[in-house]
Formats: C-alpha cells, sequence, structure tokens
C-alpha cells in the first residue's frame, strides 16, 4: 500500500483533486493504474461490482447528491454484507453529466460517509462523461468464513434482520407524486450496509446469506435456487416498517438488510451486540414437485405474491 501520487492536469483530474479532498485519508493510494492490496494469511478475497443509475434507482428530486452517493456506495458495501466480508476499500467509477459537475463535490461527500460507517478507504476509480449520472462502485472485502446463497439446508430456520417495507413505502409515494413520510424516506436515503451484524451472524451459525436488494420474495427465491431447495415465508411473521403490509414488504427492494439460514440463532444475543432486530419468518423445506423456489402463507394460508422489482421484465 501507498500514499496517493501526483496526478496530471485537466478538468478529469481537477474533480478527483477535489474529491480526493474531500475524503482526506479516507482515499488511499491513488493515483496509479490500479490498487495494490495486501491480504492477511488465510482471507479469501470477496469482490462485487454494483451500479445506480439515474432514472432507474433514483431521480434527482428525491435525494439531495450527498443522499445519491452515500446510497449508491452503501448499497455496494451490502454486497460484502450478504457474504460476511470486512470491507478493505472501494473502486468509484463517475459517469457524470455536465448538470451534475457542480454538485461533484457533494456527491463525493456522501461517498465519504458511507466510507466512514464502513470504515474503509477509496482505493481508486475512474470518472468520464455521460448523459445521465451512473455511479460504479466496486467493493473489496476479505474473509475467512464467507456466508453463500447455497448454504441453506431443510430444517433450517430463516431469519431477516430490522423491519421492510420503508424503502418500498417511500418509492410508492413518490409515484404517486407524494412526500413520502419521514422514516420511510431515511430507510430509501440513508440504508445501512449490514457488515457487523453479518459477521456476528456468520460467527453464530449462520450457514447461508443474502442481502435483500430485489425484495425478501425475489431475494430468498434466489438462495432457493442457489441451495437447491424451496424456502417457506410466514407472512405474518415480517418486521414491519409503520403503516406497511406484510404484501408490501415482501416486495419491497432496496431495504439492505439481511437473510440468513440457520439451524438456530440466537436473537437475543443478537439484539444485544448489534441493537437490531433479528425475526424469524420462516424455515427451509424439501422441494415442492413444481420445483425449487418460494412460497407464502398468510396465517397457515397459502398467499400468492408478485415478485417484486426486475430489471428488463
Amino acid at each position: 500500500m501507498t500514499d496517493s501520487i501526483e496526478l496530471g492536469d485537466g478538468r478529469e483530474f481537477d474533480i478527483i483533486r477535489e474529491l480526493l479532498a474531500r475524503w482526506g485519508p479516507r482515499a488511499l493510494g491513488i493515483g496509479d493504474d490500479a490498487a495494490m492490496i495486501r491480504l492477511a494469511a488465510g482471507e479469501q478475497l470477496v469482490v462485487s461490482t454494483d451500479s445506480s443509475v439515474e432514472h432507474i434507482h433514483f431521480e434527482r428530486a428525491w435525494l439531495t447528491p450527498r443522499e445519491i452517493g452515500y446510497r449508491a456506495t452503501t448499497a455496494a458495501l451490502s454486497d460484502l454484507a450478504a457474504m460476511a466480508a470486512s470491507p478493505i476499500g472501494v473502486l468509484l467509477a463517475l459517469g457524470l453529466p455536465k448538470s451534475w459537475l457542480d454538485v461533484v463535490g457533494e456527491l463525493g461527500d456522501g461517498v465519504g460517509d458511507a466510507i466512514d460507517a464502513a470504515e474503509t478507504l477509496v482505493r481508486g476509480g475512474d470518472i468520464t462523461g455521460a448523459s445521465d449520472l451512473t455511479i460504479g462502485v466496486t467493493v473489496l472485502g476479505g474473509t475467512d468464513a464467507p456466508l453463500r446463497r447455497n448454504g441453506a439446508r431443510i430444517a433450517d430456520t430463516v431469519y431477516v434482520t430490522g423491519s421492510l417495507g420503508g424503502p418500498g413505502a417511500a418509492l410508492a409515494a413518490w409515484q404517486r407524486g407524494d412526500v413520502p413520510d419521514a422514516a420511510a424516506r431515511t430507510r430509501f436515503a440513508h440504508p445501512v450496509a449490514r457488515i457487523r451484524e453479518a459477521i456476528w451472524l456468520a460467527r453464530g451459525g449462520a450457514r447461508a446469506g443474502i442481502d435483500i436488494s430485489d425484495g425478501l420474495l425475489a431475494d430468498a427465491g434466489h438462495m432457493a435456487a442457489a441451495s437447491g431447495v424451496r424456502i417457506q415465508l410466514d407472512l405474518e411473521q415480517l418486521p414491519l416498517h409503520e403503516g406497511v403490509t406484510p404484501r408490501e414488504a415482501a416486495v419491497s427492494g432496496e431495504e439492505y438488510e439481511l437473510i440468513v439460514c440457520a439451524p438456530a440463532l440466537n436473537v437475543s444475543a443478537f439484539a444485544r451486540a448489534t441493537k437490531l432486530s433479528l425475526t424469524a419468518v420462516g424455515r427451509v423445506m424439501d422441494p415442492i414437485p413444481d420445483g425449487i423456489g418460494v412460497t407464502a402463507r398468510m396465517n397457515g394460508e397459502p398467499a400468492a405474491l408478485t415478485r417484486g422489482f426486475r430489471h428488463f421484465a
């Protein structure tokens, strides 16, 4: 690892210099062609890339530039949480329209807020012009005991962290032309990557994990497919954001809470350690004749649900 090196001239590098001035010691080794990172012996490198695109993931009228930068970075860091990996850095790729150039520093401040929350560093990146704002974040992490989607086993209990439905409620309000309530807006604008919580859960006995980006129903389906099982969700058990129904909570996307499967987890100990709730919401079961996937019940009766957001649907 080395300190940042001198950058060349030009508007692109002026923007980078402005961001580096805002990030200060939160950015390390910037200016070379690639980042160099040492891993501890026995650790696996965990890498993921996530993109936030204007008009797809957010509208400028909904959020401040600082919130947009924070949210895009946190969404990527949540992939490390899904794997119970400790972050060791992020790479940031910005596609900047001319209309966003005057607030690029505020976007950078939001990135810095997310970096602070995850206790990590900016390791490098790229900047280019674009027609719509695009924020691509590559996250790097390390773990010696990763959680994976394919670890769910028959008879496991399915748990979720936190409460569900707030981001969906905020999005629904904006799409109606309304102003979302403050709590729902905060859940959309300022999610938390549950990194520390995931590491606790992995050490506490969880053997499969995924974060909720496409909605509980869809992401539980990804886990079921990877594990070759059926996941049965009991909707009446879902921990709900105030004013949200179980059906709405089941398809609310961009929650960035965790779904984990385990034979058993100490819910009380988790709450004491993390100040966050952990709720049992279902069971892992044998595949049904139609195949693997997710089924849902409401008070013991089968419940048909939509699958939530899908790109290109």
